[in-house]
């Protein structure tokens, strides 16, 4: 069985094909000021030409679907809800930060997720991974950073990990271990992942999880008496 799974929940976009039998066949993506609506679909087109695949071959998409940039889960989001629909296959809508947690599996910690929601605040869940599996020890939330320092020094009993777009604003104000380059970005094999042991929905219901309204809408609202 093949997922097809997509991330561009942040600056960062990338595309995997993960057999589920346990392996990754294909993976790209790019880190650069590129609009993802310019990069996206010809990861997907590459991704799918090197695992020798079609869409019809695909039985499973799975999405970062949020939290992060309004525009950036908005295209991964319509993307997938129009190849899903046009094959007829289901959809995984993925938490963004539960994504995350799984660029640490294999690992014995506690992971923060940490994505940067401006304004002074973070997008965070809290999760432990032991023994290969992920557990959720937060919901999804917008955090203020110094609330979330103060939250961190609760736990104890294991290693907390930073991981995130936001991972490296964070660990500069504070004590916090941030984990490598190479494992800080979201990443559409750790969607993948994360959509083993999810509940698929269809393309139609598949819409992006937002934690906090548009910029635009909210100081429009702030503007009113």
């Amino acid at each position: 069985m093949f997922i097809l799974g997509l991330d561009s929940s942040a600056k960062a976009a990338s595309v995997a094909i993960y057999d589920t039998g346990g392996s990754v066949v294909a993976y790209g993506g790019v880190n650069a000021k590129i609009t993802h609506s310019e990069t996206l679909m010809p990861l997907v087109e590459s991704i799918l030409k090197a695992a020798k695949l079609t869409l019809s071959g695909i039985d499973g998409f799975a999405v970062t679907a949020g939290p992060g940039s309004f525009t950036g889960v908005r295209i991964a989001v319509s993307a997938v809800k129009g190849m899903a629909y046009s094959v007829e296959k289901p959809v995984y809508a993925i938490s963004t930060l539960h994504s995350l947690a799984y660029n640490l599996i294999g690992q014995d910690c506690v992971v923060c997720a940490v994505m940067d929601a401006r304004r002074g605040q973070f997008y965070n869940a809290m999760f432990r991974i032991s023994g290969g599996n992920v557990t959720r020890l937060t919901p999804d939330r917008a955090i203020d950073g110094a609330e979330l320092e103060a939250e961190l020094r609760g736990y104890d009993g294991g290693e907390v990990i930073i991981v995130g777009d936001g991972a490296e604003l964070f660990c500069s104000d504070s004590d916090a271990q941030c984990t490598p380059p190479h494992q800080i970005h979201q990443n559409a094999v750790s969607v993948c992942l994360a959509a083993l042991g999810g509940t698929p929905v269809t393309a139609k219901e598949l819409m992006p999880l937002y934690l906090r309204l548009p910029q635009a809408e909210r100081e429009r609202k702030e503007k009113q008496p």
